[in-house]
């Protein structure tokens, strides 16, 4: 998984399951892009990703999450809710606004 930190009047984070990256998903008018400008940030592993999403959602962060891996450890860590994830062409996404 990668994630990108990037800094504006607060943080938005990027976080995206790595086989994703640099595709792009259409459904209707709904479109996702994984771009690599916006998401391909620091290669990192379940534990580490875990740990900081719980940090970063305590400084009022926003999340961008794309994909199976990365929107079940959002889950898991309580940023997001299951109502909260939406899908594109099976693909999971969540945006969280603290």
């Amino acid at each position: 998984m990668f994630i990108k930190i990037h800094k504006a009047y607060r943080e938005v984070v990027a976080i995206c399951d790595e086989d994703l990256l640099g595709k792009r998903f259409e459904d209707g008018n709904k479109m996702i892009d994984v771009k690599e400008s916006f998401f391909k940030g620091e290669k990192i592993e379940e534990p580490e990703l875990f740990e900081l999403m719980q940090e970063l959602a305590k400084s009022d962060a926003t999340f961008n999450i794309v994909g199976e891996q990365s929107v079940r450890i959002a889950l898991k860590a309580g940023i997001i809710t299951k109502e909260g994830i939406k899908k594109i062409k099976g693909i999971p996404y969540a945006l969280v606004l603290l």
